[in-house]
């Protein structure tokens, strides 16, 4: 039985490659493209006797017919929409447009040879390139309509604006279908790492806290094995929760999720807790906090102790990311970090607050005798 993973890639698939949303604009597109084709060539028919040069125009309608079938065959399947048919479209659909200029006389160009199939091409950027990129491509054939025409009068004007409106239209269309289908994609994979949760659960986790269990009642070597066994078993716990009880969310490009890099801290010994929202910060802030992080929790089995529990808890309040790494050691003895960064180590002082002071950040260590230490660090949001 295929998982859900599997049937969503499977359907894409057979809708025309990984953007299988995209398939039923591509088919609009070449319903309108026809339908413009016909409109243009009967419309040509009526007016054949206004032709200066009649076999000119036949041809262009011809060039016309030969790229409405070979673009309705081309834009159909993902696998053939190279990188360059947008633009082949364009530079085709301007020359027929400019052709208008040789076969028709100059004070009777109210309408052009190809008409509303000039929108072809305005359409197929706008729903690859979305907003902009359809934008750009009306504003160009809108010049070129005003190229034809000798000048700016209120036909061109309309007919602008329409193309602009049109691409603008389709090329927001086209982001929702983008946007759709990454939200699909993210839940059909979260339903499959849960029924695959389920699985490891039941077999995989609980022999890795039994072998932990007898590892740490047997002693020696044994011991050794159940501590890897217990670091496994905390990184597979950790691994489930983000996949499962967590919501992927589409974040800005350049931006990480805080949740997401601090979670590789996750062992047995250290506890990770987080949101359950995504904490979206820029990726360089994330792997600055990721750093002091490792640094923080260096410290702790430095000189409390390589088994010795920490916790790291991630905090976002909105305008800013707070980030604390705490254990239940001795604590630090007054004077300590100072005399640290005298004798030039640059573990705290540099590594920690250095780093988070770079971000426009704070620090701040709170060590009471004996009640262990906490290190908190806090980022702005910027």
């Amino acid at each position: 039985m295929q998982s859900p993973l599997r049937m969503t890639v499977r359907a894409l698939a057979l809708d025309g490659g990984p953007r299988g949303y995209e398939a039923p604009l591509w088919r609009a597109l070449t319903i309108f493209r026809v339908a413009a084709f016909v409109f243009a060539s009967v419309l040509a028919a009526f007016r054949f006797g206004h032709f200066t040069h009649p076999v000119l125009a036949v041809s262009g309608l011809f060039v016309m017919m030969l790229w409405t079938g070979y673009s309705s065959y081309a834009y159909d399947r993902h696998d053939r929409r190279y990188w360059s048919l947008p633009w082949v479209d364009l530079a085709i659909t301007i020359g027929c447009l400019l052709l208008t200029r040789w076969v028709l006389p100059a004070g009777d160009i109210t309408v052009t040879l190809p008409m509303l199939w000039i929108a072809g091409p305005v359409i197929a950027f706008a729903i690859r390139t979305g907003r902009r990129g359809g934008a750009v491509t009306a504003s160009v054939v809108g010049v070129c309509c005003v190229i034809v025409r000798g000048g700016i009068d209120l036909t061109g004007i309309n007919e602008t604006v329409l193309l602009l409106l049109a691409a603008i239209a389709i090329g927001h269309i086209a982001q929702l279908g983008h946007e759709a289908q990454a939200r699909a994609q993210e839940a059909a994979a979260a339903r499959e790492r849960e029924r695959l949760a389920r699985g490891i659960h039941d077999s995989v986790l609980q022999v890795l806290a039994l072998v932990q269990r007898r590892g740490a009642e047997l002693g020696g070597e044994a011991a050794e094995l159940g501590r890897l066994a217990g670091e496994q078993e905390a990184a597979l716990r950790q691994l489930i929760g983000t996949g499962t009880s967590r919501r992927t969310e589409v974040r800005p490009a350049g931006t990480a999720d805080l949740r997401e890099v601090l979670s590789r801290f996750a062992t047995a010994t250290v506890t990770v807790a987080a949101p359950a929202a995504a904490v979206a910060v820029p990726g360089a802030v994330a792997d600055e906090l990721a750093a002091a992080v490792g640094a923080a929790l260096d410290n702790v089995r430095t000189h409390v102790g390589p088994q010795a529990p920490a916790w790291l808890l991630v905090e976002d309040e909105g305008d800013g990311v707070i980030v604390t790494v705490r254990d239940d050691g001795p604590g630090i003895a007054p004077g300590r970090l100072a005399e640290a960064a005298e004798s030039g180590r640059i573990g705290v002082a540099r590594s920690i607050r250095g780093r988070i002071t770079e971000l426009g950040g704070t620090v701040v260590i709170s060590s009471p005798a004996g009640q262990g230490t906490e290190v908190e660090m806090r980022v702005p949001r910027r």
